[in-house]
């Protein structure tokens, strides 16, 4: 453990009046927007908390560092408010310490009165269609955590110089993040916070098509006018949109008419249609917006063993009779389309632990305003005590990072009532031993945890190493690395 046992005075707790005359020790699992959120909310609410945040890697934020483009720094200003929640006297973050391995959820319930868990989703869903394993076949938020710097996926290496054309299957938010990083000139990548070594493959990548598939229509498309409008607008870009895609049913003028946000994507896709576009004709790029298809089965090349090409389906929408929405439905026509890339961008996907009720279809903890529930049959379930969700095992993959702090303020809320209405003392009656029986768990396993003031070491050191490239960092990717740093 050496110096990150106990550094500084963040790690020493501070008495409070709350269960029995005890602090409220409290646990989150994830130092994403749902876990900060979490701890920060927690914080405010209630002035006996002790809240210790954990996360697998040695780095905090979650998705702010590893899923939010690096060309959009704006999104990123969040961090700041993280960083002060985590500067809080009454809060700890421990990075480096895997949930589920070097310490499981019997013991963080056993040492907390408190655990919320806010982990995220960090495994993708499947297509379960032939070819799905074939090389050159990589899922978007592999692709994403790749040129953000992951350290799990700092030697993913996509080949793009040997095919000039992508296939993104989905049309949503994250969908147009990485058809926008292919097509967009490197020139104007070198100043943000990329991977140095995404970067340079993107220089010398050669795809300059990129065919972005959705399987139903432009009035449906998932992703929102600010970043359709974004990648709309690329220098040296021509964007191709059939005008037959864009006539629409009176179901779809139905849809139109209720959703605000569905009606101006929809408008952005018509006025692309129909403009004339300005490009240079030795670096012209190209994205064609693909509707009403979907994957039948990936293509192998000669040799068997990488991908060529998607097989699409055509489909039509028909109406669930049950919700009423819009589905896709195959007609049975089929067409391929050559490529030697493929990013699926069909959703993530949480992962369950040891012990923890899981709901597999919705890929939630089955939950009741944050409490966990021990299964996902409402009638017959039972509250597990003490343990809470937030965030997308909560809810879902679904939303932008401020739906994390509405969620967030739910499941907070929750566990204040919950304390009120007395049901987190213990049956024994004895306290729970909080961040020093987490500190002790960890010395007896050997694990060496990355303390806050170790992510403060990596950031002042990513951030020295980016002025000398004008860029805001230049970010650690390896293991090894991150931790030499942080240990300082």
């Amino acid at each position: 453990m050496g110096r990150f046992l106990f550094h500084g005075r963040k790690l020493i707790s501070r008495a409070f009046s709350t269960l029995n005359g005890n602090p409220l020790h409290v646990c989150v699992v994830g130092s994403g927007p749902a876990g900060f959120y979490t701890a920060e909310k927690m914080l405010k609410a209630h002035e006996g908390a002790e809240v210790d945040i954990i996360d697998r890697l040695p780095t905090p934020f979650g998705l702010v560092r590893s899923g939010v483009a690096p060309d959009h720094p704006e999104t990123k200003i969040v961090v700041n408010q993280f960083s002060r929640v985590a500067a809080h006297d009454r809060c700890a973050f421990f990075g480096n310490v895997s949930f589920g391995t070097n310490v499981s959820l019997s013991d963080l319930r056993k040492t907390y009165d408190v655990v919320v868990l806010a982990y995220g989703a960090e495994s993708d869903r499947s297509l379960s269609v032939p070819g799905e394993e074939l090389k050159g076949i990589h899922s978007a938020r592999e692709f994403v955590w790749w040129y953000n710097g992951h350290p799990d996926y700092c030697e993913m290496a996509p080949d793009l110089k040997s095919t000039d054309t992508a296939v993104v299957l989905g049309q949503g938010n994250v969908a147009l993040d990485v058809a926008r990083i292919l097509l967009r000139p490197t020139t104007e990548l070198e100043t943000t916070d990329i991977a140095d070594y995404a970067l340079q493959s993107l220089r010398e990548s050669n795809i300059r098509k990129v065919y972005l598939v959705g399987r139903r229509g432009p009035v449906q498309a998932a992703c929102t006018a600010k970043e359709l409008r974004e990648i709309l607008g690329t220098r040296n870009l021509r964007v191709h949109i059939q005008e037959a895609d864009l006539a629409t049913s009176p179901a779809d003028e139905e849809e139109l008419k209720n959703n605000r946000i569905q009606r101006r994507v929809y408008e952005l896709f018509s006025k692309a249609a129909n403009t004339i576009q300005e490009y240079d004709d030795n670096d012209q790029r190209n994205l064609h917006c693909v509707f009403f298809r979907k994957p039948d089965k990936f293509l192998p090349s000669e040799l068997g063993y990488s991908v060529s090409g998607v097989r699409l389906e055509k489909t039509h929408l028909k109406e669930n009779g049950v919700s009423r929405k819009q589905v896709a439905v195959g007609t049975g026509d089929f067409e391929d389309l050559k490529c030697g890339l493929v990013l699926k961008s069909i959703g993530y996907k949480s992962v369950p632990v040891d012990g923890l009720p899981f709901d597999k279809r919705k890929g939630i903890v089955p939950n009741e305003r944050g409490r966990v529930l021990s299964s996902d049959e409402t009638e017959n379930a039972t509250r597990e005590q003490g343990l809470y969700v937030a965030g997308w095992l909560k809810r879902g993959p679904t939303g932008i990072i401020a739906t994390n702090l509405y969620c967030a303020e739910e499941t907070v809320s929750t566990i204040l009532e919950d304390v009120r209405n007395g049901l987190l003392t213990s049956v024994s009656g004895s306290h729970k031993a909080g961040r020093q029986g987490l500190l002790q768990i960890l010395q007896d396993k050997n694990v060496q945890f990355v303390p806050f003031s170790g992510w403060e070491r990596i950031d002042a050191k990513e951030r020295m190493l980016g002025e000398l490239k004008n860029k805001p960092r230049e970010k650690i990717t390896t293991w090894n690395e991150l931790l030499s740093v942080a240990e300082g």
